[in-house]
């Protein structure tokens, strides 16, 4: 796996919302420390952001995909993403994997729940039920060790956990099988998952 490109986005007001949706590739070292990527902002810190949210992380190869359903050229970044990445997708990311990130360490927190902000960037109010049914969320990585990072920089799998639960099925039982009570309880019990999603799957939300 690899970052391709590294994103930082300053908020402004988009459609009444003030939003740092838009994020811009940067080139260069920059630090990443407790309250994020030094240049990025987040102007909804109710639902961005925070110690389970560092650092929201979105694939390359869904780019062919957003594309063709938005009818419009897309470059990294423009998923509302700080690290574009290249290599692993969700159903084979598992929640908290931890990572080295050039010198700083991360762990998977979860899914990114699909919000209004993206489809409001490229005018499009469907795009995040698209992102729900068809699993293209990406993820966060909560941060563990600061460092630097930059576009290009090793990304090595430290650890990988043996309970096996994805990105994808977490989005799997939030979304298309909210019936899966099972699966549900199950997965709102790893201590690994964000905060916020085991409160929204253990109260069946």
């Amino acid at each position: 796996m690899r970052l391709v490109s590294l994103n930082v986005g300053r908020a402004r007001w988009l459609d009444g919302v003030r939003t740092a949706v838009q994020k811009r590739p940067v080139s260069g070292r920059v630090w990443l420390g407790p309250e994020g990527l030094e240049g990025d902002e987040q102007a909804d810190r109710h639902h961005h952001g925070g110690a389970d949210q560092a650092v929201c992380v979105h694939p390359l190869e869904h780019y062919a995909y957003w594309r063709e359903r938005l009818l419009r050229p897309l470059y990294p970044g423009e998923m509302g993403e700080n690290f574009t990445t290249m290599g692993l997708l969700e159903p084979e990311v598992v929640v908290g994997e931890v990572w080295r990130v050039g010198t700083a360490r991360l762990q998977v927190s979860g899914p990114r729940a699909p919000c209004g902000k993206p489809g409001k960037l490229h005018g499009e109010p469907r795009l995040g039920a698209w992102m729900e049914a068809t699993g293209y969320t990406g993820w966060y990585l909560r941060l563990l060790e600061p460092g630097w990072v930059w576009a290009g920089c090793p990304v090595e799998r430290l650890e990988v956990p043996t309970h096996g639960v994805t990105v994808a099925e977490v989005v799997r039982v939030a979304y298309r099988d909210r019936e899966d009570a099972e699966a549900r309880a199950r997965i709102a019990q790893l201590p690994e998952l964000a905060a916020r999603w085991r409160a929204r799957l253990g109260d069946g939300g």
